[in-house]
């Protein structure tokens, strides 16, 4: 008796990395945990809006010391459950015991989530605050990273810095620490927001030289408030050059200022791709319109 398709054994999925590695150009969006209800709607509406582009995968963030813990393995589960979107959830090693941590993956394991970004994480004093492990807990982000390969069934990313982590004491140090977290299972990795193409050449440039060819995902930040986004760049370590802040001169108007912010993204966009980058990761502060007016310069169609 031939067996029917629901006797045959499925195929097991491909993880990101290896979806990344197929060539094809990877979209990815990244959420945040909602506050409110308001919120939680905002994050819905741009959820509905961004699914028919049939991302690679989405992401939500979690809060530095694991302040979105609970919200975090929640929304992440229920975008799996809920939407045909693989979605990713974010893990960092800020106040959690080893013990916590295998208890946090094993809750985003019975969500239904099987894939993570693995996050040193920064101290609650900010990133360039000096880093104090947690009594029991991990020292590096490689650690998490072995760690969530020990339990298994876990497809892992990593972060990336193209200018460098603000506590990496070089470039080229910095290159060494994402090769180690490749070395310990990471399959790909996502860098923070930067504004100009060549630093993301450089740090690409700089992982192969140390025999790594760990897919590197651009993270882009549509700038849609100035001040907002040079306040995160500040704190990430990322430089808004003179050039990019230059083009909102004189504008007042939110609108004028979305349009260019739109207008920057693409052309970054555009300077990425030609590079090679295997696709382009939107950092979306759960908002669709920047990303979906990038999609339509870009024309990235449903």
């Amino acid at each position: 008796m031939v067996p029917g398709p629901s006797d045959r054994p499925s195929a097991p999925r491909a993880s990101i990395g290896e979806l990344v590695r197929k060539g094809q150009r990877s979209i990815s969006f990244e959420f945040m945990p909602p506050k409110d209800e308001a919120g939680v709607e905002q994050l819905w509406s741009a959820i509905r809006d961004l699914e028919p582009y049939h991302p690679t995968f989405v992401s939500v963030t979690y809060g530095a010391g694991g302040t979105t813990r609970d919200t975090t393995v929640q929304i992440t589960g229920r975008i799996a459950r809920e939407t045909s979107l693989r979605a990713m959830g974010h893990l960092t090693c800020v106040g959690h015991t080893r013990e916590e941590l295998v208890e946090i993956l094993e809750s985003y394991r019975a969500a239904g989530v099987r894939d993570v970004l693995a996050l040193r994480g920064d101290p609650k004093e900010g990133p360039r605050a000096e880093w104090t492990p947690t009594p029991g807990g991990l020292t590096y982000a490689s650690e998490l990273v072995a760690l969530a390969r020990e339990l298994g069934g876990f497809s892992i990313g990593v972060a990336a810095f193209p200018e460098a982590h603000p506590s990496a004491a070089s470039k080229d140090a910095d290159a060494r620490v994402l090769v180690a977290k490749a070395e310990a299972g990471a399959e790909f990795a996502v860098t923070q927001l930067f504004f100009r193409a060549s630093d993301y050449a450089d740090l690409v440039a700089r992982v192969r030289a140390l025999g790594s060819d760990l897919p590197i995902l651009p993270g882009i930040m549509p700038i849609t408030n100035l001040r907002q986004v040079a306040r995160m760049a500040e704190l990430s370590g990322a430089e808004l050059p003179d050039e990019v802040a230059a083009r909102f001169d004189g504008l007042d108007d939110p609108a004028d200022v979305r349009r260019v912010g739109v207008q920057v993204a693409t052309e970054l966009c555009e300077q990425l791709l030609a590079l090679g980058a295997p696709g382009l990761h939107f950092f979306t502060l759960n908002r669709s319109r920047a990303t979906l007016e990038i999609f339509e310069a870009l024309r990235i169609t449903v």
